[in-house]
């Protein structure tokens, strides 16, 4: 683009200095003939200088700017033939900087197409029918056709898109390469904004087989190492039961203090490794539910009850007094699990001493579960990032954990058709409220 720029200016440029030439030899004709007439000359020494003058013109307008013209034996000459020959240098030195100036975005333009060829992803430029303009030498290969070749093919023709999706709008989707379908990739299209307004997109395409098989394997391996620790805890957890139950025998009141701490712990143990198995069971909110009617308020009641005893240790008092009943559309399981992982939040990070409160409530279209504590709370800065995978706060506080516990939450929530989202402020409070989409008056099947 820069280079049509340039010679567009350079013919511009030339055009103008040959007008100039042309209007000099004019004027030259006109002061000649005056002089002429004056003088009482005859004309052949004017008509040859006239041929010097044209003969220069029409050499510097097909490109000799080496042309200059020579002295003549003529009054009055000189002056205008050292304009002309002034006049043809600066234009050679125009055309010069310009040369030097295309020479260097040439050089520029190899370098930069040298760079992106050697990107470890592809680029493809396409027009608003989604016919390929250009694309590095990676999509060449990916596609099995020569970079030429594929000026001005559909794009349709090369690669498979997700079902509903556009090409225009893609953000990390997986695509199929129709010339290889061993290999893994995703896309990301941008809209190219230029001067001439049309439309134009440039698509990123990002090999990510290695990635997605080191994923796999490492899905694998925390899904295998769970379940196997998962095996100890429960035999340990049982044990511990037969002891508690006095199968054994009799034991004294400090033994049995002892081994409800031990019991609690190991609890809170299998709970830690279940939300890592069950994460590892998810992707992207694919969870399998089995719905059912739940009336909430015994269902909390029933959860509060379980985690009373951990809520002791800090002496934190879990306070429920709802208005009235309300029933949601759940899964049972998963629905626990997120509120057992929001109060046992509460208790990890809220103020000993301190109360936990829940409430249940409607509002357009959705139930409503709130949790609230009052404690450390949670700053601006990592407000956004508390659902990410793997982020915790419990290294903050010392604490145990491993930053899928919320994580797991929000994907259980959403996967419910909902959402769950925070309020918090610093040294004060933080309330965590699940929005659950309210029942409607239709035939609800078990096991959805």
């Amino acid at each position: 683009m820069l280079l049509e720029v340039l010679n567009h200016f350079l013919g511009d440029s030339s055009t103008f200095f040959i007008h100039i030439l042309n209007i000099l030899v004019l004027i030259t004709l006109i002061a000649l003939f005056i002089f002429a007439r004056k003088a009482g000359k005859n004309w052949t020494r004017i008509n040859d200088y006239l041929g010097v003058i044209t003969k220069t013109v029409n050499s510097v307008r097909y490109g000799d700017l080496t042309k200059k013209i020579e002295k003549m034996e003529l009054p009055n000459s000189e002056p205008l033939a050292e304009s002309i020959n002034r006049m043809i240098e600066t234009l050679s030195d125009r055309e010069k900087m310009i040369i030097e100036y295309q020479n260097e975005l040439h050089r520029q333009n190899k370098l930069l197409e040298a760079v992106i060829n050697s990107l470890s992803d592809g680029l493809i430029i396409l027009d608003e029918n989604h016919r390929i303009l250009r694309a590095t030498s990676k999509i060449s290969d990916w596609f099995g056709v020569d970079g030429r070749k594929l000026v001005g093919e559909q794009l349709d023709d090369y690669i498979q898109l997700p079902p509903r999706s556009h090409i225009e709008n893609l953000k990390d989707e997986e695509i199929i390469i129709n010339s290889d379908k061993t290999l893994n990739f995703v896309a990301n299209t941008v809209e190219l904004k230029l001067e001439d307004k049309k439309k134009r997109f440039i698509m990123i395409i990002q090999n990510v087989t290695n990635k997605k098989e080191l994923e796999n394997l490492k899905e694998d391996f925390v899904a295998t190492l769970t379940h196997d620790l998962k095996v100890p805890i429960i035999a340990e957890t049982n044990m511990l039961e037969l002891f508690l139950n006095k199968n054994f025998g009799p034991i004294s009141e400090k033994q049995e203090i002892a081994l409800k701490n031990m019991q609690t712990s190991n609890k809170e143990l299998l709970d830690l490794v279940q939300i890592v198995l069950e994460t590892y069971k998810i992707k992207d909110g694919n969870i399998r539910l089995y719905k059912e009617n739940i009336m909430l308020q015994g269902f909390i009641r029933e959860i509060i009850e379980e985690m009373a005893p951990i809520a002791v240790k800090t002496k934190n008092s879990i306070k429920f007094s709802p208005e009235r009943d309300i029933r949601v559309y759940a899964d049972r399981i998963q629905l626990r699990r997120v509120i057992k992982n929001l109060i046992q939040n509460a208790i990890s990070y809220g103020e000993p001493n301190s109360p936990i409160e829940i409430n249940i409530g409607e509002i357009p279209k959705f139930i409503v579960i709130k949790v609230k504590d009052y404690g450390a709370g949670i700053s601006k800065s990592d407000i956004d990032k508390i659902f990410n995978r793997y982020y915790s706060a419990a290294k903050k506080f010392r604490k145990i954990g491993t930053g899928l516990g919320l994580y797991l939450a929000q994907q259980i929530v959403e996967s419910h058709g909902g959402e769950l989202t925070v309020e918090s402020e610093v040294g004060e409070y933080t309330e965590f409220t699940i929005k659950l989409p309210a029942v409607m008056n239709i035939n609800l099947h078990y096991g959805e």
